[in-house]
């Protein structure tokens, strides 16, 4: 990851509101991004069900799961 030059709050501030570009000085290494994605309803109910068990919100089960799978694949893939 390259280095991002550092500013002060208000040295940022300024630049902002001056309109001018930000992107030496913001890290977007953790960004996120939206997606959509249509499931169907008794897989919502399930997840749901599952999310209410846990006592969390649906987002973060789906968020949860995702990130285990994928570190489940990353694991399968370095041990080969």
């Amino acid at each position: 990851m390259e280095s991002k030059s550092r500013i002060t709050a208000e040295e940022f501030d300024r630049k902002f509101s001056a309109g001018e570009d930000l992107s030496p000085h913001v890290d977007w290494s953790n960004a996120i991004k939206r997606v959509s994605l249509d499931l169907p309803v008794w897989v919502i109910q399930e997840l749901d069900k599952e999310a209410d068990r846990r006592g969390i919100a649906r987002q973060s089960l789906i968020k949860t799961w995702i990130v285990d799978r994928l570190d489940a694949t990353r694991r399968q893939h370095q041990a080969i």
